[in-house]
């Protein structure tokens, strides 16, 4: 038999926690020394706590796991609830450290207040492009995860209409955002997934087809993941305020990838279009 000490290493829990196991009834000794009062465990009891502590995890009550393990969890049951455990903490640690990555952007772009270059802003006329899109919808502006959860699983899904009905791209990928308020209070907004593809004959693909006017546009090129998008987008929002251009509307800025190598965030490089004086509404084909 161990000890209640050598017990607590191999399990990696405290001895205060076996005693409190061992008071509410959910692991109880194999043995109490009745002199000394010493508990003794088996090798064997390892593997209860073992599910104890898998149960834990999930983020049930002790209470909640003494019930459970009296009912006798299946073996293949527990293993699938802890991988879904995982795939929700896994998740949830993705959705953390694009927050943290989006904090330090915001406090570099706090830092360059008072000098923030805008020689890299330049004014050009985008021609008219037509474009077959997918959209959905995403909580807003200030929910980046939404965005980029709602807007990044179009492009597959829209590559893979394009080669069903026979089109083929004929430039970058681009997207662009719209307001989409049900309500006064509602500041969701619609994104549509694009790829340009010219003159092609299009017929029940499963996609829009939709044409985006020529636009006089203040552009930049911004390098790195998109959900510091914004630093760019205050670049261009002082140049055009520089540069006496009137406000633009908000919702018709347009994005170009140029390149986006899959999971190297970091080069990515993304021309953003902001249309100047009102210009920029798509008109629908289909």
């Amino acid at each position: 038999m161990l000890s209640i000490g050598d017990f607590a290493g191999l399990g990696r829990v405290s001895v205060r926690m076996l005693r409190h196991y061992d008071a509410i009834g959910l692991l109880r000794p194999a043995h109490v020394d009745p002199h000394s009062g010493y508990r003794y465990y088996t090798a064997e009891q390892l593997l209860r706590l073992n599910r104890i502590l898998a149960l834990r995890d999930l983020g049930f009550s002790l209470q909640q796991v003494r019930v459970m393990l009296e009912e006798k969890v299946d073996l293949g049951e527990l293993r699938g609830m802890l991988r879904l455990r995982r795939a929700e903490l896994t998740a949830q640690v993705e959705r953390d450290s694009a927050r943290l990555a989006l904090v330090d952007a915001r406090l570099r772009m706090i830092e360059s207040e008072g000098h923030m270059n805008t020689g890299d802003i330049i004014l050009k006329r985008v021609p008219a492009v037509r474009v077959a899109e997918l959209s959905a919808t995403a909580l807003g502006y200030d929910h980046p995860a939404s965005i980029t959860e709602n807007l990044s699983p179009l492009y597959p899904r829209l590559m893979e209409l394009m080669e069903q009905a026979g089109v083929t791209t004929t430039g970058s990928p681009l997207a662009y955002y719209r307001p989409a308020p049900t309500g006064p209070e509602d500041e969701t907004i619609t994104v549509h997934a694009a790829f340009p593809i010219g003159d092609a004959e299009v017929t029940g693909a499963g996609f829009d087809v939709v044409v985006l006017p020529p636009i006089e546009a203040a552009t930049a090129v911004h390098e790195g993941p998109m959900a510091e998008a914004f630093r760019t987008g205050g670049r261009i929002a002082a140049w055009i305020e520089d540069n006496g251009f009137r406000p633009v509307p908000p919702g018709y800025a347009r994005e170009v990838y140029l390149h986006c190598p899959p999971g190297c965030f970091d080069e990515w490089l993304t021309e953003m279009q902001v249309p100047l004086d009102g210009t920029g509404i798509a008109t629908r084909e289909n």
